[in-house]
C-alpha cells in the first residue's frame, strides 16, 4: 500500500498540529458560549450576506408575484364578467316585471270597465297595427269562427277605438276612429251640441270641421257617443276638444279633439256584442254638410252629410 499522503497525519508534527487544532476549537467554543463572539460575527456576516441573498431569490420572486398578479386579474375579469351578466339579467327581468304589471293593470282597467257597463263583451288582443298616412287600422286576435262581426263597435279601458270593417276566420280588422275615412257622430257633453267627429291624416287626434258659429264649444269639453245611427252605444268617451278656431270658410268652428283611448298603447281591446243593428244614416246635424275635401265614411257607423260646393278645409 502506497504511504498516505496527507500532510495532517504526516508524522508527530501532524499530530501535534492536530492537537493545536481541537484545542483552538475548544478555546472558541468556550469564548462564544461565556461572551458571544461568534454569534456577533455570524450576525455581522448575514448583514452581509443577506442582500445578496434576495438579490439572488428576485427573478424567482418576480416570477411568483407575476403569476399571482395574472391569476387574480383573471379571476376578477371573470367575476366582473359574471356579475354584468347577473346585472344585465335582472334589469331584464325587472323590466320583464315592470311591462307585466302594466299589462295587468290595463287588464284589470278593461275587467272595471265591463262590470261597470254591464255589457256583453269579448277580450280581444292586437296582433298588428297599420298605421299609414291613409290608414290608421289594427288587427285583433280574433275572427269568424269567434263571432266577430263587421260593424261591431271596439273600446278600450278609456274610450272609443274604433269599429270592425272586415273579419276573417281567426283575426278582424279595425278601423280607429283616428282614420280618414272614419266619421263618428258625438255629442259635447257639457251642451249636448251633436256633431260628426271624422279623422285625421296625421292619425292622431279628431277634426270637428261642421260646427255651428254660435255654438258654445270650448277646449276642455269631453265628447261623449251620441248614439246616431245604432252603431255605438250612446255615452261612451270619444275625446276631449283641445282647439277651436273658425274655419277656412268661415260658415263653420272647426275644432280638434284628443282621442280618449289609448290608440297607440292598447294592447288589449273590447268588442262590443248584441247592439242594435243601424236602422239607417243618422239626421244631419247641421243644414250643411262637412267641407270639400274629407274622405267619405263608406264603412264608418254612419255616413257623413252631403258636402258643399265650397273649396276643401285644410
Amino acid at each position: 500500500m502506497g504511504q498516505d499522503s496527507s500532510p495532517l497525519f504526516a508524522g508527530s508534527t501532524g499530530t501535534l498540529r492536530l492537537i493545536g487544532y481541537l484545542a483552538l476549537a475548544m478555546v472558541l467554543m468556550v469564548l462564544d458560549h461565556r461572551n458571544g463572539w461568534m454569534w456577533r460575527m455570524r450576525h455581522g456576516a448575514a448583514v452581509v450576506v443577506e442582500p445578496l441573498y434576495r438579490l439572488a431569490g428576485l427573478p424567482v420572486e418576480g416570477m411568483r408575484t407575476l403569476s399571482v398578479a395574472f391569476a387574480d386579474r383573471r379571476r376578477l375579469t371573470e367575476q366582473n364578467q359574471r356579475l354584468r351578466e347577473d346585472l344585465l339579467l335582472a334589469n331584464a327581468k325587472l323590466n320583464r316585471m315592470a311591462a307585466v304589471a302594466e299589462q295587468n293593470e290595463h287588464l284589470k282597467e278593461l275587467l272595471d270597465t265591463q262590470r261597470s257597463l254591464d255589457l256583453n263583451v269579448q277580450l280581444a288582443r292586437v296582433v298588428g297595427v297599420d298605421l299609414g298616412a291613409y290608414r290608421h287600422r289594427l288587427l285583433i286576435n280574433m275572427g269568424a269562427r269567434d263571432g266577430v262581426k263587421p260593424g261591431q263597435p271596439v273600446i278600450d279601458a278609456h274610450g272609443v277605438m274604433g269599429q270592425v270593417i272586415q273579419t276573417l276566420p281567426t283575426t278582424a280588422v279595425v278601423m280607429l276612429i283616428t282614420d280618414p275615412n272614419n266619421a263618428l257622430p258625438v255629442t259635447v257633453e257639457r251642451t249636448g251640441l251633436r256633431v260628426i267627429a271624422y279623422g285625421s291624416r296625421e292619425g292622431d287626434r279628431l277634426v270637428l270641421p261642421t260646427i255651428p258659429m254660435a255654438a258654445d264649444v270650448q277646449a276642455g269639453d269631453r265628447l261623449l257617443t251620441s248614439g246616431l245611427g245604432g252603431r255605438f252605444p250612446p255615452g261612451f268617451p270619444v275625446g276631449e276638444i283641445t282647439h277651436v278656431a273658425p274655419a277656412p270658410t268661415g260658415m263653420f268652428l272647426e275644432a280638434q279633439a284628443q282621442p280618449s283611448a289609448d290608440i297607440n298603447r292598447s294592447e288589449d281591446v273590447l268588442l262590443l256584442h248584441d247592439q242594435a243593428e243601424p236602422a239607417g244614416p243618422p239626421e244631419p246635424v247641421t243644414p250643411m254638410g262637412p267641407p270639400a275635401g274629407l274622405a267619405p265614411a263608406a264603412s264608418s257607423s254612419a255616413a257623413p252629410p252631403p258636402r258643399p260646393a265650397q273649396g276643401g278645409r285644410r
